[in-house]
């Protein structure tokens, strides 16, 4: 052990053994390595393949590994020696070298991989079965939920939530047409209509019978037919139960995020579940069955299915096929194929019945002129 010099005491950890094994701390400059040997076996490590690992309990005690073997630790708890040990280990504070890059960036690709099956697949697949599972309670608190979440998160007024429209005489109306139109299906819960003042032109359906529309959507419509047509669109939807299974997607989907990333804000998974059910990006063939319901209710109900296509080729015309009154219209199916499916669905010698008459329609056109701000009707004299 001749030109070897004893600086002090150290503590081994294998990474194996729970307990280190404690041993004595050589420099040997001639060799050009530190020497130290726990349960009398001498371990040699080179200077150059020497690492400083940094402190995580305080700065009494220094750790150190060797290049490729960081799950094998050296504690010197004298700090001093620092001083011996980094005069010779000029490489410590350097990061170790990728060993085999190529395994790394295949176990990272294999977990990409595996994040994305579990996503997009094992969730999806999971979630349509739990929604066929979820009894009606269930289903109808994960939509009441879910209303406050979006009514929270879309809220412009500072008063916490999107006030709701319930003018006595356009909620009327609308209640005219949902009777109507319900009539002729056979969708097995009560339906909880909702119109939300707010500016964005859009209606969507929530788990639990709720349907949603948007005052800018009532403000674009020209006729009531327009709005019975996504008013029919949105049954559809509540009647295959596809809110139930957005939702629980979403859910997972988050679920499996936060274990990978770490828990989220409670304000982000707000957002989240609000742009995944409001921008509900459902299949295409969710979206076309959606739609078939619609033309068949329609018909069903004397009402012209048409409704929809003239809806949204005068949004086209007006605004332009960038605007953002259809971002949401043309993340669904291809607009075009929906416009032409309305038109093939209404027969040449149909002319149906009016759903509202002109006043009834006006109340309908102004059901946010006196809204409630807290989501219960209020009393005026």
């Amino acid at each position: 052990m001749s030109g070897r010099q004893l600086i002090g005491k150290a503590l081994f950890l294998d990474g194996e053994a729970a307990i280190g094994a404690p041993c004595s701390l050589w420099l040997d400059d001639a060799a050009g390595e530190m020497v130290f040997d726990p349960h009398g076996v001498e371990v040699k490590w080179p200077y150059p393949q020497i690492r400083k690992l940094p402190d995580q309990a305080g700065q009494d005690r220094k750790y150190y590994t060797q290049a490729g073997e960081e799950t094998k630790r050296l504690l010197v708890f004298d700090a001093d020696r620092d001083f011996w040990i980094r005069a010779r280990a000029r490489n410590m504070d350097k990061r170790a070298p990728v060993r085999k890059p190529s395994r790394v960036l295949g176990w990272a690709m294999a977990a990409v991989s595996s994040v994305a099956l579990i996503i997009f697949v094992l969730v999806p697949v999971m979630a349509d079965q739990l929604a066929g599972f979820l009894p009606p309670s269930g289903e109808k608190a994960l939509g009441d939920a879910t209303l406050g979440q979006i009514r929270s998160a879309l809220d412009q007024t500072g008063l916490g939530e999107v006030p709701t429209c319930e003018s006595s005489a356009g909620v009327a109306a609308l209640a005219k047409m949902e009777q109507r139109i319900f009539a002729e299906t056979d969708i097995p819960v009560p339906l909880t209509v909702h119109v939300l003042d707010h500016e964005m032109v859009n209606a969507f359906a929530l788990p639990g019978g709720h349907i949603v529309f948007f005052r800018g959507l009532i403000d674009e419509a020209e006729s009531p037919e327009e709005i019975a047509a996504v008013f029919a669109h949105e049954m559809g939807h509540v009647a295959a139960r596809d809110p139930t299974r957005i939702a629980l997607r979403s859910a997972g989907s988050i679920g499996v995020l936060g274990l990978l990333f770490g828990d989220f804000a409670g304000g982000a998974v707000v957002l989240f579940l609000a742009e995944r059910l409001i921008q509900a990006d459902y299949t295409r063939e969710a979206e076309a069955n959606a739609d078939s319901f619609a033309h068949q209710t329609l018909l069903a109900a004397d009402i012209p299915p048409e409704g929809i296509a003239t809806f949204f080729e005068r949004l086209q015309a007006e605004e332009g096929s960038e605007d953002t009154n259809l971002a949401h219209w043309a993340s669904h199916p291809e607009l075009g194929d929906r416009v032409a499916a309305a038109r093939d669905a209404m027969p040449s010698d149909f002319v149906g019945t009016a759903i509202l008459d002109p006043q009834e329609w006006d109340a309908l056109k102004h059901i946010c002129d006196r809204r409630s701000r807290t989501g219960t009707p209020l009393i005026w004299p």
